[in-house]
């Protein structure tokens, strides 16, 4: 008797296990992963978080492209670990202003004209070089320690959702919460002091860009974090939330935003990218629409020729550097787009401008299939490879028979991972 009880209870848990495999195999199997549980889906402001909850899935169902990428990414994740974190505090000088936690950067391309000395220290007057990089703007300011911000954090992250160690979220919680978050060591929402040019100019307007060509990367790695990584807390969530709000703030209300908003370049592009970015990160789907939908005749109309060409890009002497990070900015912006209703690929200006033709242009230079026929100081083929496969994705048909030509940039090619355009050849300027 005592025994025909637990036998039946046995019978009809085998049962519900036999008619649940049969009712939901394929929900079982894809929403799975080595870790147990299903993949969350980040509520990322650019990439397209079913895509990478999709990618993860595949990645646990041994997808050897994937893995090939994995182990690109992870390689690339491990020589971070041992770096950082960083703090805007620890400048051998505050910024002009006098605060510590001020951001402070040097314009890249200007240069002294005369001997330092004792009576002129900086070697003033500076006179512009463009495309030639100053090195001094890499001592004595933020902006080196910043793009190690910007790079780790993205990568982290991106290596913890994938793999699940937690020691990449946890150092990536680390040196978000010390840049941005903790009382003594966290930036200033402001970049009142950007790209300053000694005895010129305190901060300038353009200064924007050393945090627009990269801060949605970190907008969508604090996406991934919040899916539940280890080490990123509820109060570092709320203390970056802040900070982005004031941010935002700053950059739609001061004159140097201002000033950045109505640049006819990529200047202008990158901060529309930032804006619509951090108005969908931080809740204003509606500035970020908006963004979005005058980009249309604000800046593919004047910025894109009818041949597809950037002519304000070609006239630089990193001609295809900036023809390539001016089209980083605009697919990620028609990322951005796409989670709030607006398609810019499919916008087509008064003399057929549009974003298609502008990767359709450098096409031929980004296969190598012909010489890039503008001045360009350092040629690399790599750099186009991120803004075709957008369009690719997009549904431009030159595009995606371009792919199998592109050239791998020096990481490896990460897009199956993070499917939204990194500028790959950075000068940082």
């Amino acid at each position: 008797m005592g025994g025909r009880p637990r036998r039946c209870l046995s019978v009809l848990i085998a049962a519900a296990a036999t008619l649940a495999a049969v009712l939901v195999p394929a929900a079982s199997s894809d929403a799975t992963t080595h870790h147990g549980v299903a993949p969350k889906v980040p509520r990322t402001s650019v990439i397209d978080g079913r895509r990478l909850q999709q990618a993860r899935i595949r990645l646990d169902h041994g997808d050897p492209e994937l893995r090939r990428a994995v182990t690109s990414l992870t390689a690339a994740a491990d020589s971070w670990l041992g770096q950082g974190p960083w703090t805007v505090t620890d400048k051998p000088q505050p910024a002009p202003g006098g605060d510590p936690h001020d951001y402070l950067s040097q314009a890249p391309y200007w240069w002294p004209s005369q001997p330092k000395t004792a009576s002129n220290p900086w070697g003033c007057p500076y006179v512009q070089r463009d495309g030639e990089r100053n090195p001094e703007v890499d001592t004595g300011t933020d902006r080196p320690d910043i793009g190690k911000v910007f790079n780790s954090v993205t990568t982290l992250s991106l290596a913890w959702y994938y793999t699940g160690r937690k020691a990449y979220a946890e150092h990536a919680a680390e040196i978000l919460r010390t840049w941005f978050v903790a009382p003594a060591t966290r930036m200033n929402p402001n970049l009142d002091h950007g790209q300053f040019i000694p005895c010129k100019y305190d901060g300038r307007a353009i200064g924007i860009i050393d945090f627009s060509q990269q801060f949605t990367s970190v907008l969508d790695a604090i996406a991934v974090l919040d899916t539940g990584a280890p080490g990123w807390t509820r109060s570092d969530r709320t203390g970056m939330s802040n900070w982005n709000k004031d941010f935002l703030g700053w950059l739609v209300n001061s004159d140097f935003g201002k000033q950045e908003s109505a640049a006819e370049n990529n200047h202008g592009t990158f901060m529309d990218m930032q804006v619509a970015g951090l108005a969908l990160a931080t809740g204003d789907k509606a500035l970020a629409r908006k963004v979005v939908l005058d980009a249309r005749a604000k800046r593919i109309d004047p910025q894109i020729a009818a041949d597809g060409t950037q002519p304000q890009e070609l006239a630089r002497t990193r001609s295809w550097h900036y023809s390539t990070f001016d089209l980083v900015a605009y697919t990620r912006l028609a990322a951005i787009g796409s989670h709030v209703g607006v398609d810019l690929w499919a916008y087509r200006g008064p003399q057929g401008q549009s974003l298609f033709k502008a990767v359709d242009y450098l096409l031929p230079a980004a296969t190598g299939a012909a010489a890039w026929p503008y001045p360009e100081l350092e040629f690399y083929r790599y750099a186009a490879s991120d803004i075709v496969h957008a369009a690719a994705d997009a549904g431009d048909g030159r595009a995606r028979a371009a792919v199998p030509e592109l050239q791998a940039p020096p990481g490896g090619d990460l897009w199956a991972l993070r499917p939204a355009a990194e500028q790959l050849d950075s000068i940082a300027g």
